[in-house]
């Protein structure tokens, strides 16, 4: 890559693979911007199949010091080592969240639990938690059948952007495009409308 490139990470967690919003909204928008910036590097992670949830094992090795660690512990760490990596490396990420019975979907939880991680994405100092990712620029990206995003029972766009401040990343633009079960259309072109506005500010 050249100095003045970054990295854009997609995280895709919808279980459609055809016909979601989420999916389609997300990779225009990676299009537009790579469009924009031919020289950045696009890495994409899939949650949809699922990532292992916590376990004890896994805790207990997040918890022995990572000088002391047996081998067992740190395989068992991999994959978590491997999606902080990849957030680490990013500049911009693209998250893609169906909403989900007024959440996120479990395996975007779960990808969730792999990345926040005390003395790696985030530290406890004496005024509370700091977090350790600053500088990235986010995009959310919600659909919802009947949802409204920002509603009283949508529990999904606020507890992402609240996870993302808390590993440090505070700059999140929300794209949504709820409530698809009436006038799908038009919801569709309002979130295309949008991805071309952030994508040309970006």
């Amino acid at each position: 890559m050249s100095a003045n490139s970054k990295t854009i990470l997609k995280i895709d967690a919808s279980a459609r693979k055809e016909g979601s919003m989420t999916r389609e909204l997300a990779d225009e928008l990676v299009a537009r911007l790579v469009e924009a910036r031919p020289q950045d590097k696009v890495i994409t992670r899939d949650v949809a199949a699922g990532l292992p949830f916590l376990d004890e094992a896994w805790i207990g090795a997040n918890f022995t010091d990572a000088a002391e660690r047996s081998d067992e512990q740190k395989q068992k760490l991999a994959l978590s080592d491997t999606l902080i990596e990849e957030l680490r490396s990013a500049d911009v990420l693209v998250i893609g969240v169906p909403i989900y019975n007024f959440g996120v979907p479990a395996t975007l939880k779960a990808w969730i639990d792999h990345i926040a991680r005390a003395r790696e994405t985030f530290r406890y100092s004496e005024a509370g938690p700091v977090g350790l990712l600053e500088g990235k620029k986010a995009y959310v990206i919600v659909a919802s059948g009947g949802t409204k995003a920002g509603s009283e029972i949508d529990f999904a766009t606020g507890y992402i952007k609240h996870v993302l401040g808390f590993v440090g990343i505070t700059d999140v633009t929300l794209i949504a495009a709820d409530q698809l079960m009436e006038n799908a259309a038009d919801k569709r072109a309002a979130a295309l409308g949008q991805v071309r506005e952030v994508a040309a500010a970006a």
